[in-house]
């Protein structure tokens, strides 16, 4: 499962920044027009209140699953979801969680 972890990994970084850098390169941070433009689609507003609701609940589990076993680097996680999204997050997530998981060697 690790080496699928790891590829989801590539893969939600991937796919995502090159849909998204080619917008960020014509128009930079313009939040405004970004938030404009995920509200002229009613299925672009879907898929951004998906991804939200996902980030939000991938957010709660890593709390809830820190609270019982500590992952070791679960802020990288945490960043991932912030600068990336759910894509990476949450695989990157997964793999630190099985590492945390095997027992020593």
């Amino acid at each position: 499962m690790n080496r699928l972890y790891l590829l989801l990994c590539l893969l939600g970084s991937v796919l995502p920044l090159a849909a998204f850098m080619p917008w960020l390169a014509s128009h930079g941070l313009a939040l405004h027009l970004l938030l404009a433009q995920i509200l002229e689609q009613p299925v672009a507003a879907f898929a951004w209140a998906d991804v939200l609701v996902s980030a939000l609940a991938l957010l709660a589990f890593m709390w809830h699953e820190q609270r019982q076993q500590a992952v070791r680097g679960v802020w990288w996680a945490v960043a991932s979801l912030l600068l990336v999204g759910v894509s990476l997050a949450l695989p990157l997530y997964l793999y630190l969680r099985a590492q945390a998981a095997r027992p020593a060697r």
